[in-house]
């Protein structure tokens, strides 16, 4: 079937541009009305640094809420008024290498270690 022109009319007797649908993103916009829309409940939290600045977050009403918030300037922001016992379990201190290499040998099994690879590299590496 052969191409109209550009600009001429076609079948239903109006310009074929006049049929698209110009301007739109596809996907990106809803043609959704916000009338009798109701948002998700929500609750304002207050937060403090230690400079004793505010800072104020919105979270949903069924969000667990963070003892501890980083404030925009960078600072650690603590709850106030809240539920802090969620976060308030002690953190366990790193284990080191160290810390687990003592867990599996003495300090004289690790000397004889080092002695008998010594002697290994000096026999064989000429040290």
């Amino acid at each position: 079937m052969p191409k109209a022109p550009q600009g001429a009319p076609d079948d239903t007797g109006g310009k074929m541009s006049d049929r698209s649908l110009r301007g739109m993103r596809l996907g990106s916009q809803s043609m959704e009305t916000e009338s009798n829309v109701q948002p998700a409940p929500r609750q304002r939290v207050e937060y403090r640094t230690a400079d004793g600045d505010r800072v104020f977050v919105t979270f949903a009403a069924e969000a667990e809420i963070p003892s501890v918030w980083t404030a925009k300037s960078g600072k650690e922001a603590y709850l106030v008024n809240g539920d802090s016992t969620a976060d308030a379990e002690e953190e366990k201190p790193a284990r080191t290498h160290w810390d687990m290499l003592m867990e599996r040998r003495s300090i004289e099994e690790l000397e004889k270690t080092l002695e008998d690879r010594l002697e290994y590299y000096r026999k064989h590496y000429a040290l």
